[in-house]
């Protein structure tokens, strides 16, 4: 037996002293994550989380291959001038970018308040 294996031995047996017997008999980490899993409010926080994301992606994409298949498909639409020198491509091109951001900020407002609620409760009910 090495040094560091009788160093772990007694600590294990020092812990097992000092805080009894019963000190070891916690609950196996699976058996709590198992809890959490099978919660009520964690299922409904996953569900609409996971809903939210897709509708959200969906949106995304939507917006983002529209435009590509525009510039790919229909370019003189694209090319038509608009207020001068900027063409609709541009203010097009634009709009992906700041809907990317309005997308965002649609989550986290989401998660702020819906999903921040839901993570609260539960915390709360499995502290009981």
């Amino acid at each position: 037996m090495s040094a560091t294996q009788s160093v772990g031995r007694s600590a294990t047996s020092d812990a097992r002293t000092l805080h009894g017997a019963g000190a070891l008999d916690m609950p196996e980490p699976d058996h709590r994550l198992d809890r959490i899993a099978e919660h009520p409010t964690f299922k409904t926080l996953v569900h609409e989380r996971t809903r939210f994301g897709w509708i959200l992606t969906g949106l995304m994409l939507l917006v983002y291959f529209g435009f590509i298949g525009l510039i790919a498909f229909d370019k003189a639409l694209l090319a038509t001038k608009i207020g001068g020198t900027a063409s609709l491509g541009f203010y097009m091109g634009m709009f992906v970018i700041v809907f990317a951001f309005v997308l965002t900020g649609i989550y986290v407002a989401r998660a702020n308040t819906r999903f921040d609620r839901l993570s609260a409760d539960l915390v709360r009910s499995l502290a009981k």
